[in-house]
């Protein structure tokens, strides 16, 4: 079984910025895409950016310019970078990762619990 763990949120002004991270740890594993998600109450958990094995990164309209995803693949954790961030940027941030187990080929598709970013005005 794998674990992910979000850190790096926090409350900031707008205009500030914050680094999440996210530890992948647990069963031996393949990854084939890393994402980082968020989601206010009431609203759908959206795509914020997404980084895959080939290192092809995408990002949401909203946060383009302003974030970007990266990933250390030796210590297997994945970073999201936020610049310049608006108060709409205000969100429970979630890590996710897709692949499949080493031995069992099984899929992957794990969570993390989120981390709360508050950007005040």
């Amino acid at each position: 079984q794998v674990q992910l763990v979000e850190s790096g949120g926090g409350l900031v002004q707008a205009g500030g910025s914050l680094r999440l991270s996210c530890v992948i740890s647990g069963s031996t594993f393949t990854i084939y895409n890393w994402a980082w998600y968020r989601q206010t109450p009431g609203k759908l958990r959206e795509l914020v950016a997404h980084i895959n094995g080939g290192g092809v990164t995408d990002y949401a309209d909203s946060v383009k310019g302003r974030f970007t995803i990266s990933r250390d693949n030796d210590k297997n954790i994945v970073y999201l970078q936020m610049n310049s961030l608006k108060p709409e940027d205000t969100a429970v941030y979630y890590c996710n990762v897709r692949g499949s187990y080493l031995y069992t080929a099984q899929p992957l598709d794990a969570w993390g619990r989120g981390t709360q970013v508050t950007v005040s005005s």
